[in-house]
């Protein structure tokens, strides 16, 4: 792309900070509301830039989730281009910063966008059944969570108080434990009822389930981070961005860690193959002798069942690039 302004945009709930560079400097600057109003009083300033054309332009901007919403959509409709990026990623990008302000904010994502615009990634938009299954599995891990906060203590409580007080806060809980768990049933059924509707999804999911140890969750998870598989699209990267791709620590002569994993990773994804990778080993098969012989060897357990999270991300994605489902006795054709 042939850019002549690069607009950075800074995010809050009720604000948006518009910075345009044009290579140089900052050519202008505007605060607007973050809403349509607001978006579109925006668009009308923008248009009185000498030589202004949109398509010579890139909207770049954190993502901030939810906030994102009217302006990822606005500027959707009317094609133009769009690049939605890390915000870890711009703030290691920008070294080191003295002061922060919403305008200032801006400006540096604005300049960001030019340092950095060999690698630009347009943003497209997910299917709108995947927009619902994110929200659908964002209620359901709330649920979850509040179902903790009081399952928990009440089970860990017990044996340190009387048992009459016990049965009191437990009897207190007992409502809201069941409507929360009834409520997270809900959600699952309408996740299942979202997937067997949709004949892409539900053929994508029927793939990745097939990989012994991944459930509907972790799929689910699998194709909101990826959206369906199309937004990271190699498995080392997937492992990578799920913090399960081992990194060397060392420089020079002195500096000799242990590998280890990075911890800028998406959580919930590694939590998830964690959770898989512990199931895969309880099972009878290659992942469970395999999982046992690196044991038997000396291996540090944990090492061993991160290797088993990376198998499972390869073979998930193998499954999906072959289009057919896990077969253990698979062998790849010799060409």
């Amino acid at each position: 792309m042939d850019i002549l302004y690069f607009i950075g945009i800074d995010i809050a709930k009720t604000s948006l900070d518009w910075a345009i560079y044009d290579g140089k400097k900052v050519v202008f600057q505007t605060s607007t509301v973050n809403s349509v109003a607001g978006i579109k009083t925006a668009v009308r300033l923008l248009k009185k830039l000498p030589g202004w054309n949109p398509h010579q332009t890139v909207f770049c901007m954190e993502h901030t989730g939810i906030y994102n919403a009217h302006l990822l959509d606005f500027l959707h409709k009317l094609h133009f281009p769009i690049w939605l990026e890390s915000s870890l990623q711009i703030k290691k990008a920008g070294g080191l910063q003295r002061g922060k302000t919403d305008s200032i904010d801006a400006q540096r994502i604005a300049e960001y966008a030019f340092r950095f615009r060999d690698h630009l990634r347009l943003w497209e938009p997910p299917r709108g059944i995947i927009q619902k299954l994110s929200m659908l599995s964002a209620a359901r891990q709330r649920l979850i969570g509040v179902y903790n906060q009081l399952a928990g203590p009440l089970a860990e409580q017990q044996g340190f108080i009387t048992p009459t007080l016990q049965k009191q806060l437990q009897k207190s809980c007992q409502a809201s434990l069941k409507a929360l768990e009834a409520d997270r049933k809900s959600i699952d059924k309408a996740i299942d009822q979202l997937i067997a509707n949709d004949e892409q999804l539900a053929q994508l999911f029927g793939l990745i389930t097939s990989v012994p140890g991944i459930g509907t969750t972790t799929a689910t998870e699998v194709v909101i981070a990826t959206n369906e598989l199309k937004a990271i699209t190699d498995p080392k990267k997937m492992a990578c961005h799920a913090g399960v791709a081992p990194f060397n620590y060392e420089s020079g002569s002195s500096v000799r860690g242990r590998p280890g994993v990075s911890h800028h990773a998406r959580k919930r994804l590694k939590s998830l193959f964690h959770l898989a990778a512990m199931s895969s080993i309880r099972m009878k098969g290659e992942l469970q002798n395999y999982y046992q012989r690196k044991v038997a060897e000396g291996k540090n357990k944990m090492l061993v069942l991160n290797a088993i999270r990376n198998k499972l991300i390869h073979r998930l994605y193998a499954v999906v690039a072959r289009g057919e489902k896990y077969d253990k006795n698979y062998t790849p054709m010799l060409v």
